[in-house]
């Protein structure tokens, strides 16, 4: 397959620090390394430095909503980046995200003629419900973004309970599961950094410790875990459980800890950006929980499966499709008191946690190279179907929109760009007659200098003359004057001779 130029577009990347920005790093990383050529575009965000990565990184105009989403909104009607996008030569359009970032690639569709595809990652009806209180407006809500993907040319989810929960918003379409990968290599890291990650923590080698690590969220399962914790530790069992990540329910997560009483075994540590440190915690934990039904793929299982480290999800949810329980990983129901059970028995058999361990890393892990390469081939796919005609046309009145919006910001670009072109012509007249009066000045004073060693030349012609004249009439005054002084002497002479004779 000749190499391909892919457009990555997702509401959020780094800075801003999610499992999807994650993914569209690395969709980018690989690509542009292995495959291709690949291009991020996402909304501006302050003191962004976009020069660490080794792919363009376009940014358009955003609203500070980070109060009240955690994100910055990107505002993607922008004429000078549509110019812009234009001339990069895409030849296939990927969304991650079903807001901005796909309105912004239906309206790019319309510009450069190429196919969309979609990424579902994310269970938008629980984002849309935490958002909105209003039964109507959900549903309204939802509508509109089954629409947006409805729009795309292909459909893909990172598992098969995002496709279902596609089908909750509303979406009637065909998808495809295309997984996610993990970016870190099966095996351990050194002992070194995890006695230096884990220093300052309270860890006794001889206790069992548990890990989650992810957005502090109610809905990512927490209150399952403080609360199926609070039971052993009722029971008399002692542990450690760890908390790695950010969020905004993490205060009230902290509180909820210290009701149970939990201080002390339950410890928390900020979110951890370095890859390779979060590694490490992988590699000291004995035990990864996650009763999650929020995630649509769960990659810290598979990020936890990459360091041989078992994980305790709920059974039917996406973060456990492709787990086998007791071979892959451990399977309990949606509550605290299975959690309990499952915890007091794995506890009696630490070896079952390891066979399990080496098990999930056997058995899930897919590397993000393996998951980036199925993806670039299913490009091709795309393409080629894209040029048949074997999508749905895109003739609904929200299309008419972008392609309104599209032909708008071109039409703002183009006249922008005239405007551009007059003033730099302006600007090049301008200088142009600058550089025509300085050369003008430069001839004026070549010419005034010339003039004035002209004059100079013949002022000093005169006055040699004029000196010279001077000096020989000074030379016969003085000889007349030495004549005239002789021949007075002379007289004198016979004078004083002839007066001697009298006297």
């Amino acid at each position: 397959m000749e190499k391909l130029n892919v457009c990555l577009l997702n509401d959020s990347f780094p800075p801003a620090i999610d499992g999807v920005a994650n993914a569209v790093t690395n969709y980018a990383q690989i690509i542009s390394r292995e495959h291709g050529a690949a291009a991020v575009v996402t909304p501006f965000y302050p003191n962004a430095d976009d020069s660490v990565f080794p792919f363009p990184v376009l940014r358009y105009p955003s609203l500070d909503t980070t109060k009240y989403v955690g994100y910055r909104a990107g505002v993607p009607f922008d004429p000078e980046l549509m110019a812009k996008l234009k001339q990069q030569g895409f030849d296939i359009i990927h969304s991650h995200c079903p807001i901005v970032s796909t309105m912004l690639a239906r309206a790019l569709r319309e510009q450069i003629d190429r196919p969309v595809v979609f990424t579902y990652h994310t269970k938008f009806d629980i984002d849309i419900a935490n958002a909105i209180r209003s039964k109507l407006l959900q549903e309204e809500a939802a509508a509109i973004l089954a629409a947006n993907i409805s729009a795309c040319d292909e459909v893909w989810t990172v598992s098969r309970g995002a496709g279902e929960n596609l089908r909750k918003l509303g979406y009637a379409g065909e998808w495809r599961v295309m997984p996610n990968g993990v970016d870190f290599p099966q095996g351990r890291v050194e002992d070194a950094l995890i006695r230096e990650v884990t220093e300052g923590f309270d860890l006794p080698e001889e206790l069992p410790v548990f890990l989650f690590v992810g957005r502090m969220m109610w809905y990512k399962g927490i209150r399952i875990i403080l609360d199926a914790l609070k039971t052993l530790r009722d029971e008399g069992r002692d542990f450690r459980m760890v908390f790695i990540g950010a969020g905004g329910d993490k205060e009230a997560i902290v509180a909820y800890s210290a009701s149970l009483g939990l201080d002390g075994i339950v410890l928390f540590s900020e979110a951890i950006r370095d890859r390779e440190r979060i590694r490490a915690w992988y590699c000291r934990a004995d035990l990864f929980l996650f009763p999650s039904t929020f995630d649509t793929n769960g990659l810290v299982v598979r990020e936890a499966a990459a360091c041989a480290l078992a994980s305790v999800l709920v059974a039917g949810s996406c973060a456990a499709e492709d787990v086998a329980d007791g071979v892959s990983g451990f399977l309990i129901e949606e509550n605290a008191d299975s959690l309990a059970a499952k915890l007091r028995e794995l506890l009696a058999e630490p070896e079952a946690i390891k066979r399990v361990g080496e098990g999930a890393q056997r058995e899930i892990y897919v590397s993000w190279e393996d998951a980036v390469a199925a993806a670039y081939e299913r490009y091709g796919s795309v393409i080629e179907n894209y040029r048949a005609g074997r999508y749905p046309s895109h003739d609904k009145l929200s299309d008419d929109f972008f392609r309104s919006m599209g032909a708008a910001m071109d039409l703002r670009a183009r006249r922008r760009e005239a405007q551009r072109q007059l003033l730099e012509e302006v600007y090049r007249t301008r200088d142009n007659l600058r550089g025509q009066f300085a050369e003008q000045s430069r001839r004026m004073a070549e010419q005034w200098e010339a003039q004035g060693r002209r004059v100079t030349e013949q002022w000093e012609t005169q006055s040699r003359r004029v000196t010279e004249q001077w000096e020989a009439q000074s030379r016969r005054v003085t000889e007349q004057w030495e004549t005239q002084k002789r021949r007075l002497n002379d007289e004198l002479e016979k004078l004083y001779q002839y007066t001697d004779r009298f006297l």
